[in-house]
């Protein structure tokens, strides 16, 4: 097991690592479940006033496996200690109230588990702006979308608290044990972009429920701007993870009018013919 390599003696050190016992583990120790025994330890050493009885789990990559392969990390984990009957995936740019994981723990216990949850996620610069209201997807085009997005809170009226949906953003999500152990892990062939909304529809697809829970709230540091090259990168993820849902996913005749979508953008030929073949799969 490894240490962080942090100085004690830091004035500022409490500002990143509260009072809470931790460990840091590497990929393979991660994977094979940790060290029980010193976790034991150290719930046995948690501080009086502390409101949690864990330790906080640090498990280091050597390299970018993007967002399904460090989350798929962590997944294995828990699978390895077989202790937990959900997992929750929540971006590390985001930040949440005291409410947001209880009322998302509280829609689970109330609806099952044959379902995946996820909640209402604003705008962390302008906090009554609405991101993320549930997710669309339009099939015959393969093309998604946010419900609200843009709106204010104070302009959405008569919204359920409950309501399926097409795809939840794995921003934040709860994915009961029972659908991992059914459906498996997230695609990895996506490094970036479309692997929730892959899951999600296996999810839809296997008989199981997407429902967003509209008292779930959080809220997402989305970059109200970045630079021309970053956007550039970033359109080009976007069309390749978009295209391999295509191929992976649609049937036949849904993948020609997509296909036809995606290539009445000239911007999306041109990432196309750069895009090596053999790496579509």
């Amino acid at each position: 097991m490894l240490d962080i390599c942090v100085d004690p003696k830091n004035p500022l050190r409490n500002l990143s690592f509260p009072p809470i016992p931790y460990v840091c583990y590497t990929k393979e120790e991660a994977e094979k479940g940790g060290n029980k025994d010193l976790e034991q330890k150290l719930m046995n050493n948690i501080p009086q006033g502390i409101t949690t009885k864990y330790p906080i789990i640090f498990i280091e990559n050597t390299k970018n496996l993007g967002f399904a392969g460090g989350n798929n990390i962590g997944i294995r984990y828990a699978l390895a200690k077989n202790d937990f009957d959900s997992i929750i995936l929540l971006n590390n740019d985001t930040v949440i109230n005291r409410n947001t994981i209880s009322n998302l723990v509280s829609a689970k216990l109330k609806l099952g588990e044959k379902a995946i949850y996820g909640g209402r996620i604003f705008y962390y610069s302008d906090p009554e702006k609405i991101w993320y209201d549930g997710g669309k997807l339009k099939e015959w085009k393969c093309r998604t979308g946010h419900f609200n997005i843009g709106k204010y809170k104070h302009e959405i009226k008569d919204i359920p608290e409950t309501k399926e949906v097409d795809y939840i953003t794995f921003c934040c999500v709860l994915i009961p044990k029972i659908i991992i152990e059914n459906i498996g892990l997230i695609d990895e062939s996506y490094f970036m972009f479309f692997e929730d909304v892959d899951y999600s529809y296996i999810v839809r697809k296997s008989g199981y429920k997407l429902y967003h829970i509209s008292n779930v709230n959080l809220w997402h540091k989305v970059s109200a701007s970045v630079g021309e090259e970053l956007h550039k990168y970033l359109n080009y993820l976007g069309t390749i993870s978009r295209v391999k849902f295509i191929i992976k996913r649609l049937p036949p005749l849904k993948k020609i009018t997509s296909f036809i979508s995606v290539l009445s953008s000239k911007k999306n030929i041109m990432i196309l013919l750069k895009y090596p073949l053999k790496r579509w799969n």
